[in-house]
């Protein structure tokens, strides 16, 4: 039974997914794809969980298990105190009303041979939410709310520019009134300034209707201006959990440091010490036995190398899976932390790894809240 009482609204607990990669003769599988391995958080009640992480480290796969896209290899999804992975089909689409998903790329997700208003009411219609004759009403006020003229509804996807095709996927979205909204990277595909609309269209929305986000995005100057968290993946895991002004005044994880020194600044005279992590990306067919970022990590100990460190609050609602913060006192973390942002902007420090200073490229760091 649902706990509505409960302030988090989704519980990820050890989830995992693997996809096979290789058969025998035989068919039978021979080596896997770790995607997603033992992830664990939470998304509170009307809030925006951001997601980051590099290209392949797996938070596409885990927005995809949450909407029912992708079964779990194992671990558990809790949607209002209901575990949701094993549910069969009949139960799984109870469900659809209440988590929806806002696909990255807005040209694709449209039916070309259907208008914006057959689209926007389709799920309204597949849903039974309201009688026929209030269906266009309906439509009309969603792409209002969206921003779009509702005379709008009569035209086809092809019509539309990458934004105002992204605005009607969130009016699809919103028909069904959902608690949930699964963004994978809604704004990837667009330029710079219509990413700002987009965002505060986003943010916006989220106040009016109470909405909760998993918001998944590649750049951390991007889930800054939306998440009220963010979770940083590499290669399957979680690195790092924190408030966002937490994680970018006090980055803890290397990664994340090295991550957010690649944000480009919009101020041309700006020059910026930035990390550069050599070396290759691990497989993911066969990842190492320790920490996954260990190989291009340029603060790692000797643990590294030999265990995976677990996901632990080293500061109040701050987690990190990082070596360096187990069995350390909160006062001395901060300071380990500083510790390691100083020696990073140090080309002498750290085995295979150089800095050099960012590129004043004016790119997607521009701030994309209203004055």
């Amino acid at each position: 039974m649902a706990n509505a009482k409960s302030e988090n609204l989704v519980e990820v607990q050890h989830l995992t997914k693997s996809f096979v990669a290789a058969t025998n003769f035989f068919g039978k599988p021979t080596s896997f794809v770790q995607a997603v391995d033992d992830v664990s958080f939470t998304i509170r009640r009307g809030e925006a969980f951001g997601l980051v992480g590099e290209s392949g480290c797996g938070k596409t796969t885990i927005g995809k298990m949450l909407v029912g896209l992708l079964k779990p290899t194992s671990g558990k999804i809790i949607f209002e105190g209901e575990d949701i992975t094993s549910l069969n089909t009949k139960d799984r689409r109870r469900l659809c009303s209440d988590i929806q998903l806002i696909f990255q790329d807005p040209y694709a997700s449209l039916n070309p041979r259907m208008t914006i208003g057959q689209i926007v009411a389709e799920p309204i219609l597949t849903n039974n939410i309201l009688p026929k004759d209030k269906v266009e009403d309906r439509v009309d006020e969603l792409l209002e709310r969206v921003g779009l003229a509702s005379y709008m509804k009569n035209r086809y996807p092809h019509e539309f520019s990458g934004g105002q095709r992204q605005r009607v996927g969130i009016a699809r979205a919103l028909a069904v009134n959902p608690k949930l909204i699964v963004c994978d990277e809604p704004v990837s595909a667009l330029d710079v300034s219509i990413q700002a609309q987009v965002l505060n269209l986003l943010d916006d929305l989220k106040d009016q209707f109470g909405l909760t986000y998993l918001f998944i995005a590649h750049g951390l100057n991007v889930v800054k201006h939306i998440s009220d968290r963010v979770g940083v993946m590499y290669l399957g895991r979680l690195m790092e959990i924190a408030p966002k002004n937490s994680l970018y005044h006090e980055p803890l994880c290397p990664y994340t440091q090295a991550l957010l020194s690649a944000i480009p600044s919009p101020d041309p005279k700006l020059q910026r010490k930035r990390i550069i992590l050599e070396g290759d990306v691990p497989s993911p067919i066969d990842p190492p036995a320790g920490c996954r970022f260990a190989s291009r990590c340029f603060a790692k100990v000797g643990a590294c190398d030999v265990a995976a460190p677990d996901l632990a609050e080293v500061l109040p609602d701050h987690m990190c899976a990082c070596h360096r913060y187990e069995n350390v006192d909160q006062k001395a973390v901060s300071k380990m932390a500083r510790d390691i942002q100083y020696d990073a902007a140090r080309p002498t420090y750290g085995r295979g790894k150089r800095v050099v200073n960012a590129d004043p490229v004016v790119g997607p760091g521009t701030d994309a809240k209203r004055a």
